[in-house]
């Protein structure tokens, strides 16, 4: 029998709600052996919020934060090795996602560099396991987006010959994957996922998010916000193409309310950012192709129940269901995909694809800090 090959992937998104840590068998098909979540303290939720926007005294302020993360990072890990009873000498690698504070993609008026802190230094020291990070920058350092990273994981693990899927990962962003049954594997970022409507909720309720998208379900939508949100530029922007916090943010949002005739209800201005969500991946597959999909939602978005039901109304033609249903849970698929990526970095083998990011070649993705 083959000995097992255990990675650890770290994930902090766009939410930046907690990091997940997923433990992972690779040996073959990836296999999630064990997890655990770490929510953020509210203070080091705020701080994560203001660092991606640009304000006073950043540098200190990203320097302090970088530390802090490092050291949560590992706390995270040291807590899902306990909980699963395995030792730091067991592990190949950790995978380590990082939190990202700024992404500035190709054509950004501020410059091209992406940026996520939590210190790989003191993870690997903490934990004694060689961790492997920053794999966002090597890809646009080859003209790529640097993002989304996670399609060759969805291809490693979903693609059939049977059918075309696509898998969407809504987290604060939303990005979708699209696997034909016979060609390329395309992806991109859609646009926003979780993040206007957390941050709408949190700011009337004190909720970090909507859970089952109740509050959503008990507004209607405002058709006239609908339109002001839908007439930005990202939406229609050809592919290869990336977002962030940077762009799809409250003063964002804040603009297009300035602009109505008439203020919508807080529930309203609820049941609109969700519609906005569903209807930009929904148009954005509708874009790919006439044909049948089976379409598979991971990441936060998959537990609210209305989003899901909008996007299947919205795509009626297609099945829509949650990548529970293929095995795995979808929490968890980001965290298995650093991982995963990971296990690429130390194998010498590429992490991106050319067809989803831009760049002009695949590449080995991020550095490796020793144990």
């Amino acid at each position: 029998m083959k000995q097992p090959q255990l990675y650890i992937g770290l994930m902090s998104g766009t939410s930046a709600d907690a990091i997940d840590a997923a433990l992972v068998n690779l040996q073959s098909i990836p296999q999630l052996l064990a997890q655990h979540t770490l929510p953020f303290p509210a203070k080091t939720r705020q701080q994560i919020h203001s660092l991606s926007l640009p304000g006073n005294n950043e540098i200190d302020r990203m320097g302090a934060l970088d530390t802090d993360l490092g050291k949560l990072f590992a706390q995270a890990t040291l807590a899902l090795l306990a909980n699963a009873g395995v030792s730091a000498t067991q592990i190949s690698a950790i995978g380590s996602h990082g939190q990202t504070i700024r992404h500035r993609p190709p054509g950004s008026s501020e410059g091209t560099f992406t940026l996520q802190i939590g210190d790989p230094n003191l993870i690997a020291e903490l934990t004694g396991i060689t961790t492997v990070a920053d794999f966002r920058r090597r890809d646009m350092a080859a003209g790529g987006q640097g993002a989304p990273l996670v399609p060759s994981f969805h291809r490693a693990i979903f693609h059939t010959q049977d059918h075309d899927r696509v898998i969407v990962n809504i987290g604060g962003m939303a990005n979708i994957t699209y696997l034909p049954a016979q060609g390329q594997t395309t992806g991109f970022d859609t646009g926003p996922g979780n993040v206007l409507m957390d941050g709408w909720i949190h700011s009337h309720s004190g909720d970090i998010y909507d859970k089952n998208g109740a509050w959503a379900a008990s507004g209607q939508v405002h058709a006239e916000l609908l339109e002001a949100l839908l007439t930005d530029a990202y939406f229609t922007l050809p592919a290869p193409k990336s977002t962030g916090r940077e762009s799809f943010n409250r003063a964002w949002l804040n603009k297009s309310l300035a602009r109505l005739l008439t203020a919508p209800s807080s529930a309203d201005v609820q049941a609109t950012l969700l519609e906005l969500t569903a209807a930009t991946i929904a148009n954005s597959i509708s874009c790919l192709g006439k044909t049948a999909k089976e379409i598979y939602v991971c990441g936060g978005g998959a537990y609210n129940p209305r989003l899901m039901q909008r996007l299947q109304d919205l795509l009626p033609t297609d099945k829509v269901a949650s990548t529970a249903v293929l095995g795995i849970d979808p929490q968890w698929i980001e965290a298995m995909a650093f991982a995963w990526l990971a296990q690429q970095t130390i194998n010498h083998r590429a992490g991106n694809l050319r067809a989803v990011t831009g760049a002009k070649r695949e590449v080995i993705l991020g550095g490796v800090y020793y144990a």
